[in-house]
């Protein structure tokens, strides 16, 4: 009997990395296989920039999973038993389709691009209110908290 994976978003931030050690903790005691996701794409560039600009789909792919790699190596260590998993696309989407074959997928509340004061950012989001499993949203420390 094959078991769904735990799926974890990683984008590289501290509500990434919290999401990380939380799903890797909750895979370990529920004997499930754990899988990093980290969702990339190119975005559109118009006018100079686009002349200037070169950015590869491979490049911009190779940047996420590096980070992907080196974010679970520092949070996990290097033995940690996890997939890496890279997938072109908005991360909302690419989480949200991996939650079809997911018993649970781990968010952080907010990413790099959330705004100051938002409870949650746009991706977990959609995430919860479009996946087709359980989603765990680990909640934003506030570092001006004491």
């Amino acid at each position: 009997m094959a078991v769904e994976p735990i799926i974890v978003g990683i984008d590289g931030s501290a509500d990434s990395v919290r999401a990380l050690k939380w799903a890797a903790e909750y895979a370990r005691l529920v004997e499930a296989p754990l899988v990093g996701l980290v969702a990339w794409q190119l975005e559109p560039v118009y006018g100079y920039m686009a002349m200037t600009n070169w950015e590869t789909a491979e490049s911009v792919e190779g940047e996420a999973r590096e980070m992907l790699a080196e974010t679970i190596r520092t949070t996990l260590g290097e033995d940690a038993q996890i997939e890496h998993r890279s997938v072109r696309g908005h991360a909302a989407q690419v989480l949200v389709e991996a939650s079809h074959d997911a018993q649970l997928v781990v968010v952080g509340s907010r990413g790099h691009g959330g705004f100051t004061g938002m409870l949650l950012g746009s991706v977990s989001q959609h995430v919860v209110t479009h996946a087709r499993c359980a989603v765990t949203v680990m909640p934003h420390e506030d570092q001006h908290k004491k």
